[in-house]
């Protein structure tokens, strides 16, 4: 907050002002009149709001599935999704990028060429989100009783009226949660976007901010200033987002923790 308020003629200074002599608000007032900016806003709006609605109807439709049914091979589906968590995004980031650039499968059917599209984003992004979604929300499902769900059936409900309308809103703290995480995430990340993103107009909000350059136009000069007022735009609806929902994500954070 201190440097994207201090003029950059003072960022520098020793010792150091914890407080600028004469605070401004150009830095702000540059961020956001740069269209790149707010096209990124918008970008990562997109991307982050997309994946954060599949995670959530994938996830608490197959947390339905693993918590609610009994099927051989369950647990091996459960820890199988734990396990994709595990990997770096580094390690699968080739693998994504000869996919997304467009390649030939067996037979007439290609697979379409997602580089430098939203959707590359997207479908990255829920290798990571998807698997902590669906066990975070299968746990929430285990935790249920299971009277609810026989005497919805006695009323002759069926099995996706049950999920709809009689579990989905009782794990409405686990999707609150598991809702937020995902889209944070999905603000954030930058390895990916910048390495399937090549188009200005497709930047989300890290590259976005990372090709901000001086007033000049130089290339080499890095406008710490603006970039820590962009920096400060970007968080601030996380911060709102994380108050106004504290008590459903502390509810979701331990409600599934303890078996009743």
């Amino acid at each position: 907050m201190r440097s994207a308020i201090t003029p950059d003629s003072q960022l520098f200074n020793t010792p150091v002002q914890y407080f600028p002599s004469h605070p401004t608000w150009a830095h702000f007032h540059d961020a956001l009149s740069s269209s790149l900016f707010r096209r990124a806003l918008l970008n990562s709006t997109i991307v982050a709001g997309s994946v954060t609605l599949l995670s959530l109807a994938i996830g608490s439709l197959s947390a339905y599935a693993l918590g609610r049914f009994r099927f051989r091979g369950k647990s091996f589906v459960l820890y199988l999704m734990l396990s994709m968590t595990i990997f770096p995004q580094i390690a699968i980031l080739g693998a994504l990028y000869t996919m997304f650039s467009g390649f030939h499968i067996v037979g007439p059917i290609d697979f379409p060429k997602l580089y430098d599209t939203p959707w590359a984003l997207v479908f990255s992004y829920m290798i990571f989100t998807l698997p902590f979604t669906i066990w975070v929300l299968t746990s929430f499902m285990r935790a249920l009783p299971g009277d609810l769900e026989e005497a919805a059936y006695v009323d002759g409900a069926t099995p996706l009226q049950v999920f709809w309308k009689v579990l989905l809103p009782l794990i409405a703290p686990g999707l609150v949660t598991t809702g937020l995480l995902a889209f944070i995430s999905a603000w954030n990340e930058y390895l990916y976007a910048v390495s399937f993103l090549q188009s200005p107009s497709h930047y989300t909000v890290p590259v976005a901010i990372v090709s901000f350059t001086g007033s000049s136009g130089n290339a080499f000069q890095f406008p710490w200033g603006t970039v820590m007022a962009a920096t400060i735009v970007v968080t601030l609806p996380l911060i709102v987002a994380t108050l106004v929902l504290q008590r459903r994500i502390l509810a979701g954070l331990t409600a599934g923790a303890v078996k009743g």
